[in-house]
């Protein structure tokens, strides 16, 4: 297959693959990352070694070629650890290729970030992952250079070395002299946003690890605090958009006569369920029946998962519903909110909105199954005794991280939180009413009556009523102390 055909070839060619460059050829026998018909990057063998291939094609592969070539050069060039470029070229009208050492199980650090992640905020082993991570930073940054996707999946760890990749998004301002404070800040502010915001009083320490790498520059608290916050906001506002068109993420297809959105890595298996939704759930495990919504638990080759269908209930109901986004639309929305913040939520993997010219009608949200039990079971025993404290910490978190992004959630009643085992998190279900609230004031009223809502699980003379009264947040002039 050559260059062109490669343009044609969809999301997921067909492997082996043998693909040929002018006067070279690769044998393609992983694929990595497929942004179709643009960038295809796999395992290969070339010349009887094993390589990373980055093929570039259609109408912009000279300006990728361009970028990722000079990315790699400046790297080599400043001799910061990155794997060896082997070949490269272009063929006008064809697409371009570049050839790098393939440094096999390597570990990237987000996969180690993973690992740790759910211990407690910054214990050694986070501390190191991301110690590891900042000093590399610091000294891209001491040789004046910056990644501008920088992330931990951009730095892979191989035979005790710590390797930056991707050169495509690797920029200069004068090699070899430090980065100017203000690109600094900037950068750091990409980097940091990607972590838990739960992480964000602990930067200063975080730090230490950068500026052992480039002390170069003073870095006020404040500013690289408010870099991270802006470009938090933008990752979630980016992230919502791609939840609701097509792209590497998501599959979509929206349009006058329906609306489907799935989780493109789900796509494959949630084939059957989709083929006959409604029979399926009528086939399920039925939580909720009739009125405004049915609620299921159906398994999809043993996987249980479930379905909400959000009904409509006669001519009047349609009257007040078809003409604003429809109850599943909002849930998978803040499903996918809740998920970005670090929140945790059963993952949302498709919504499905039956239309006619536009006008919405029957709705369905599909979601994976949280199969743990929910908190007025959980804490059933001890409503005159003490919850296990690494229960009552999941909680204290959940609460904070509330009232952080300003969250509420509308309906919080105890069904609607369940313990994930997994996780060690509670887990929130139902976001029908969920609201990132914009003024501090609206988030305040609804924060005090998700609280007041959640207390009232349990009687007001209970141990355990008064204990959580006792533990959980307040906004000040919301509730009586």
């Amino acid at each position: 297959m050559s260059l062109r055909d490669l343009s044609q070839a969809g999301r997921t060619p067909a492997l082996p693959l043998q693909v040929q460059m002018a006067d070279t050829t690769v044998q393609v026998s992983e694929w990595l990352r497929v942004l179709p018909g643009q960038r295809y990057v796999g395992v290969a063998t070339w010349q009887g070694r094993e390589v990373l291939a980055k093929l570039l094609v259609g109408g912009r592969a000279q300006r990728h070629y361009q970028r990722e070539l000079d990315g790699a050069r400046l790297l080599a060039g400043q001799g910061l650890p990155t794997p060896a470029l082997l070949a490269h070229g272009f063929v006008e009208g064809q697409g371009g290729w570049l050839l790098f050492e393939y440094l096999s199980g390597a570990q990237s650090l987000w996969s180690a970030w993973q690992a740790v992640a759910a211990e407690p905020v910054l214990t050694d082993a986070q501390q190191a992952v991301l110690g590891e991570a900042l000093a590399t930073v610091g000294s891209l940054h001491a040789q004046g250079l910056w990644q501008a996707d920088l992330h931990l999946d951009n730095l892979l760890r191989h035979d005790g070395s710590l390797y930056l990749i991707d050169g495509g998004g690797v920029c200069a301002e004068t090699p070899g002299q430090p980065l100017s404070r203000a690109r600094v800040l900037e950068n750091l502010g990409v980097f940091f946003a990607q972590l838990p915001a739960e992480l964000d009083p602990c930067l200063e320490e975080l730090l230490i690890h950068y500026l052992l790498a480039n002390g170069e520059h003073a870095l006020p608290l404040e500013m690289l605090q408010a870099e991270v916050a802006k470009v938090r906001r933008w990752r979630l506002r980016d992230y919502l958009r791609k939840a609701a068109r097509e792209c590497s993420l998501f599959t979509a297809r929206i349009g006058a006569f329906g609306l489907r959105v799935l989780r493109r890595e789900a796509e494959p298996a949630l084939q059957p369920l989709l083929a006959e939704l409604d029979a399926r759930i009528e086939g399920g495990h039925i939580y909720k029946t009739g009125g405004a919504a049915t609620v299921a638990r159906v398994d999809v080759d043993g996987r249980p998962l479930v379905v909400k269908r959000y009904n409509v209930k006669n001519l009047l109901h349609w009257f007040k519903r078809f003409w604003r986004p429809s109850r599943a639309w909002h849930s998978w929305r803040e499903g996918n909110r809740l998920q970005l913040l670090g929140i945790v939520t059963p993952t949302p993997l498709a919504v499905i909105e039956r239309r006619w010219c536009w006008l919405r009608g029957r709705a369905y949200l599909i979601t994976d199954y949280c199969g743990g039990q929910d908190i007025i079971a959980r804490f059933e025993a001890y409503q005159q005794a003490t919850p296990p404290e690494i229960e009552l910490l999941a909680l204290d978190r959940l609460f904070a991280a509330m009232l952080r992004e300003r969250i509420s959630h509308g309906d919080f009643k105890g069904h609607n939180l369940f313990w994930d085992e997994v996780q060690g998190a509670w887990s929130l279900i139902d976001l029908d009413a969920m609201r990132q609230h914009r003024s501090a004031r609206s988030f305040a009223r609804a924060y005090a009556r998700d609280r007041a809502r959640f207390l009232r699980n349990w009687p007001a003379d209970s141990a355990l009523h008064q204990l959580l009264d006792q533990r959980l947040p307040q906004v000040p002039g919301t509730c009586p102390n």
